[in-house]
């Protein structure tokens, strides 16, 4: 029986205590929150667990053997931190820290003392993002040319965090998993119109070394809920639109063929083939999520969403955080 720990009672943390209370061969035996009032719903829905106000008896506890962070970003370190010098593996939301140096100490004491550390990156447990890694890796869209994506909505409005921070981590993660490369240069603008120095809306841009692009729509204010991400490839392209029930994921036949002819004018020509729906089966990812750290936990093996791939994602936030400062200006990655 592994046991484990929620620390958040939120919005998200709910998600979390739900899914883990569901999961066989685990028991949820804690839920930590400093707010007495996010804990009185949880006794009610779940009087068997343990509702704590402070992380202590966590992390004294020697049954617990896995720990969930999902409080607020600016806690994800201390919080994380402590548990891991508590010899707990630990599942945190993202970011992983608020700055790199925060994220290099967890990875370092993680590593030093043999601890699991998984970041909460939940669209690479999608099976669409599956399929789709599964397609670029084989080829099946041919050399990827730009990927764009786009995450807007009308609130829920953050104030200890703009933007970037809250949405950007989701479509990061999935443009580094898809290429399995690093950008080189970073830039982006936003603007703060609601809370002043938050920025409510974003447009972040990737270069990679090799010519590919990424650019990336971000925003809590605007008319639509949009969560989409297309890929454009010289053979196919494809469509990942979240908000689907139940056609998630489309594939153009789409591109540019160069049939040899003498005349430039000839030489190119469009090409308009079939758009194929894939059938997935579709899971829950946060339920995949959590059935990947308890099996981290149990065989210690290498989560899929480890503490290097939330460090990745950092540097790029930090870099795209100095871009707004500096109104746009590019940032080589690593100058973050």
């Amino acid at each position: 029986m592994i046991n484990v720990a929620v620390v958040g009672a939120g919005a998200w943390g709910k998600n979390h205590i739900r899914v883990f209370s569901e999961l066989p061969n685990v028991r949820l035996k804690y839920v930590c929150d400093s707010d007495p009032s996010k804990l009185q719903p949880i006794k009610k829905s779940y009087p068997q667990l343990k509702t704590v106000e402070n992380l202590e008896p966590i992390l004294h506890d020697p049954e617990v053997n896995g720990i969930i962070i999902a409080s607020s970003a600016i806690s994800h370190y201390p919080l994380s931190r402590d548990a891991l010098l508590a010899d707990k593996d630990v599942l945190v939301e993202k970011p992983i820290a608020l700055n790199s140096k925060e994220a290099e100490e967890m990875l370092e004491i993680s590593e030093s003392r043999g601890r699991v550390l998984m970041v909460g990156h939940l669209l690479i447990y999608h099976p669409v993002v599956d399929r789709l890694k599964e397609m670029v890796d084989s080829g099946g869209l041919g050399n990827i040319y730009y990927i764009y994506t786009q995450r807007v909505n009308l609130g829920v409005i953050r104030q200890d965090e703009n933007a970037l921070l809250s949405f950007a981590p989701h479509d990061l993660s999935v443009i580094l998993h898809l290429l399995n490369e690093e950008p080189v240069i970073v830039s982006a603008h936003g603007e703060s119109y609601i809370q002043s120095g938050i920025e409510d809306v974003v447009f972040l841009s990737l270069r990679f070394s090799d010519g590919k692009m990424a650019n990336i729509h971000l925003s809590w204010l605007d008319p639509h809920k949009v969560r989409k991400i297309t890929i454009v490839g010289s053979k196919k392209m494809a469509v990942f639109d979240d908000m689907e029930v139940s056609e998630k994921l489309k594939i153009y036949d789409k591109g540019v063929g160069s049939p040899s002819y003498s005349s430039y004018g000839e030489y190119l020509s469009l090409r308009f083939g079939d758009i194929t729906i894939p059938s997935i089966k579709m899971i829950e990812p946060l339920r995949a999520e959590a059935e990947d750290f308890v099996q981290c936990i149990e065989s210690r093996k290498e989560p899929k969403t480890g503490g290097r791939d939330g460090l990745k994602v950092l540097r790029i936030l930090m870099a795209a955080q100095k871009s707004l400062k500096e109104k746009g200006t590019p940032i080589a990655l690593g100058r973050e």
